[in-house]
């Protein structure tokens, strides 16, 4: 009597595949992400023909474990989560009983006992199905997902260089047992030069509450921090410790799949600072001197503008003015505190800063004066490195 009803089943196939597709998508947004609609329904029709068609077939001609086997893999290779792959085994089941019943109910209503004692038997093969599903997906996530420090290096590169692929960034998040969605943010640390018998000092995996997976290139160290609750403000508290030079820190970003962003932003944030370090320079605090560096050209005009008759001077009277300039600014405007940091007499730092006012034109009673002397003395300092 099953081997009959499933000869009849398989001229409803269209109309249960709609039916699987559909439950399936609409309940799993794994699915609708990561698999085409025209493949998942291509897949799932051949899958529910497969299956079907094993009833009718003895044990050493069924296909449905082998179709079973590639299917998982496919999913596996496209990131598709384990747990979205077996509800949509258990959904099968579901439609292809429901198709059973529905069908003898319809057509042959007293064969319903007989169909009753045959429920174990479309059940268990439709377990047997998921189980070597399983294993053939974590078979393929292993070959995929190898903990080795090559893939994971390599992970963490691709999300780097901003790879923003879902599958990519599911993988990724399975084999660095990170989440894809949390907060995350980016360092980048200049590498200091080094005598020969100097060497680097292991960088912890761990601070705290915040996870952090470091990666050498050429001209920087890079590292992804996993926040958790943690701030920017206890991030660089403990980063002080580790610095050989320069560090940039970039914005707090929401998942792995922003990491390349803040990973430019970070590199930019770095390169605000020109001296040898140790200094941590944050984004958020840099964001000036980080608008000088993406517009070198107008940065150029600006400081041609602006400084262009204290660039003029000879070169020691020049780097006396720049130097008042930048001391003043660091100072917040007290002559004060600027003549305690370059060694002279405040009416000293006064005469200079008048001076400036002379040769610029622009006044430091004027906030947006002092903007564009800000920017300009900025530009002066970070293009002449770039």
């Amino acid at each position: 009597m099953l081997k009959t009803a499933a000869r009849r089943l398989l001229d409803r196939l269209p109309e249960l595949t709609d039916e699987l597709v559909s439950r399936v998508r609409e309940n799993d947004q794994a699915y609708r992400a990561v698999v085409p609609l025209d493949e998942h329904w291509k897949n799932t029709h051949e899958g529910l023909k497969v299956g079907i068609t094993a009833i009718l077939q003895a044990r050493r001609d069924r296909r449905d474990l082998q179709f079973a086997e590639q299917t998982a893999r496919r999913r596996a290779e496209q990131g598709l989560p384990m747990d979205s792959l077996q509800r949509m085994y258990r959904l099968s089941a579901q439609v292809t009983w429901n198709g059973f019943i529905d069908l003898v109910a319809h057509d042959d209503p007293g064969d319903m006992a007989a169909l009753l004692r045959t429920a174990t038997h479309v059940w268990h093969a439709i377990d047997r199905q998921a189980i070597v599903a399983a294993d053939a997906y974590r078979r393929r996530e292993s070959e995929l997902l190898g903990r080795s420090a090559e893939r994971v290096n390599a992970l963490i590169d691709a999300l780097l260089a901003g790879s923003a692929e879902p599958g990519l960034v599911r993988r990724a998040a399975a084999a660095l047992d990170l989440p894809e969605r949390g907060r995350y943010a980016v360092v980048t640390m200049r590498l200091p030069v080094r005598s020969d018998h100097e060497t680097e000092s292991p960088r912890p995996d761990n601070v705290g509450a915040m996870r952090m997976m470091w990666r050498l290139r050429t001209d920087c160290e890079v590292a992804v921090v996993c926040l958790g609750e943690a701030g920017l403000d206890e991030l660089c508290e403990k980063l002080g410790p580790m610095l050989g030079g320069v560090a940039g820190v970039g914005p707090v970003v929401d998942g792995l799949a922003e990491l390349g962003s803040a990973r430019r932003l970070a590199e930019l944030a770095m390169r605000t600072s020109v001296g040898e370090g140790p200094e941590i320079a944050r984004l958020d605090r840099t964001l000036p001197s980080v608008l000088v560096l993406c517009q070198p050209e107008i940065s150029r005009h600006l400081t041609t503008g602006v400084l262009g008759p204290v660039l003029a001077l000879d070169t020691a009277d020049r780097e006396v003015l720049l130097g008042t300039l930048e001391a003043w600014l660091r100072c917040e405007g007290s002559a004060a505190r600027a003549a305690g940091r370059l060694y002279c007499h405040r009416n000293t730092v006064f005469n200079r800063i008048r001076r400036i006012e002379q040769l610029t034109g622009r006044s430091f009673a004027r906030p947006l004066d002092i903007v564009e002397l800000a920017l300009a003395l900025d530009a002066v300092r970070l293009l002449a490195v770039a």
